[in-house]
């Protein structure tokens, strides 16, 4: 995994702090894989919040959270929740290569 200590930490309590202390939050893709270099941070954060509108506003803080904290990176986010109707083939992936922070 390349992401440093600090930054995991950081990750995971905004993630508790914008969607909820039940959020789980998992890291896929190139950032995932100690092998590859480079890449934006890719995350799936899974919520009990259902409320479309109240998770487009979680998924704002949680992106300036994260910016002040760890300063500005590409963070590619995706969230599911109960009743979500759709899964696009990339939650499969992000479920199976992940690492949960």
């Amino acid at each position: 995994m390349r992401l440093t200590a600090q930054q995991r930490r950081v990750i995971r309590q905004a993630a508790l702090d914008c969607f909820g202390p039940e959020a789980r939050v998992i890291l896929f893709g190139s950032r995932a894989d100690d092998t590859a270099r480079g890449g934006d941070i890719d995350l799936l954060i899974e919520t009990q919040i259902t409320d479309p509108e109240e998770i487009v506003h979680a998924e704002i803080r949680f992106q300036v959270q994260v910016q002040q904290a760890i300063g500005e990176q590409k963070i590619d986010l995706l969230v599911n929740y109960p009743g979500r109707g759709e899964h696009p083939p990339i939650f499969a992936i992000a479920q199976r290569t992940g690492v949960r922070l």
